[in-house]
């Protein structure tokens, strides 16, 4: 992206709150965020973040924060989150390098499940407000109508192209997720594989601080068994990789599930499927989570009890 391209409001708010106006751009992406790599004047590369501020980020970067300073593979935010029009904007430390881990063996869900227990027992000691609305992807307990948050951008295409097997798996993982009764805990609810980057064996950043959620843990355990393989457009993993990977994060964490726990983990992977599947359907995205959700929603609506 060349610099002209840029934000209007960009190069002051960097210049007021950074000490210095882009001189590069590095990278940038536009999902739920827009998210900007810039080489300031000056040297210093930094990521600029902002999104439509529904009163999530401030809790999110708080958390992010929280967690750099005691030494979590994060990046360190830079700036406070400030509004600029609808938007909410931060800063936060340009931390490349890495690799994407691929594939979704048992081998690997068991690696990725250590990684997400460490990061949620470092959550639990995060003093911050619960950042709500959730993401609307783990956003079963929502009080729309119907069985979807509403979300424009998506409720406004032809809903004809979703397959009432899609629809059909949602109401019923809702219906279970939603009967659990169980305590929400602060979490990260898009622990895929695109925002992870290893070296060797180790973690080296974990990215997208902007998704935490306040879920019962159980569940957002179960989102990340799902979803932890995806390293581009979102799939589910195998069943037999779901499952290494929730008793891999019941040893790390020294407590077992509840036999309802277990089924709210499965339930979880079913509704973040689902709606991604919704999602993609209504896009025109690819297809591979619709066709592993078919393939498996049978029998991972029997393990949730659904």
């Amino acid at each position: 992206m060349p610099l002209n391209e840029l934000p209007n409001w960009l190069p002051a708010w960097c210049l007021d709150h950074l000490g210095g106006e882009p001189a590069g751009v590095l990278f940038q992406s536009r999902q739920v965020s827009m998210v900007f790599g810039l080489r300031l004047a000056g040297g210093r590369d930094v990521v600029v973040k902002a999104r439509a501020d529904d009163g999530r980020a401030s809790s999110c970067v708080a958390a992010q924060a929280w967690l750099a300073e005691r030494g979590f593979a994060c990046a360190r935010p830079l700036t406070p989150v400030v509004g600029v029009g609808a938007l909410a904007v931060h800063a936060e430390e340009f931390r490349p390098g890495g690799e994407v881990l691929h594939g979704d063996s048992p081998d690997i869900a068991v690696r990725c499940a250590e990684l997400f227990a460490r990061l949620m027992a470092e959550l639990a000691g995060v003093p911050v407000a619960p950042p709500l609305p959730n993401p609307p992807w783990v956003r079963w307990d929502h009080t729309d109508s119907g069985v979807w948050p509403a979300i424009d951008f998506l409720d406004g295409r032809d809903q004809s192209v979703v397959s009432e097997h899609i629809v059909d798996t949602a109401e019923r993982a809702r219906k279970r997720l939603l009967a659990a009764g169980l305590p929400c805990v602060l979490g990260h609810a898009d622990f895929e594989a695109q925002n992870l980057r290893w070296q060797g064996w180790q973690v080296a950043t974990v990215h997208d601080w902007d998704s935490l959620a306040w879920q019962p843990e159980a569940a957002l355990v179960g989102a990340a068994s799902g979803s932890f393989a995806s390293s581009g457009p979102p799939t589910l993993a195998p069943i037999e990789s779901s499952e290494a990977f929730l008793v891999a994060y019941q040893d790390i964490r020294g407590r077992p599930f509840t036999a309802v726990e277990l089924e709210i983990a499965w339930a979880a992977s079913l509704w973040m499927a689902a709606y991604n599947a919704r999602e993609m359907a209504l896009c025109g995205g690819a297809p591979q989570g619709a066709d592993a959700l078919r393939a498996q929603a049978a029998e991972r609506l029997r393990r949730a009890n659904a």
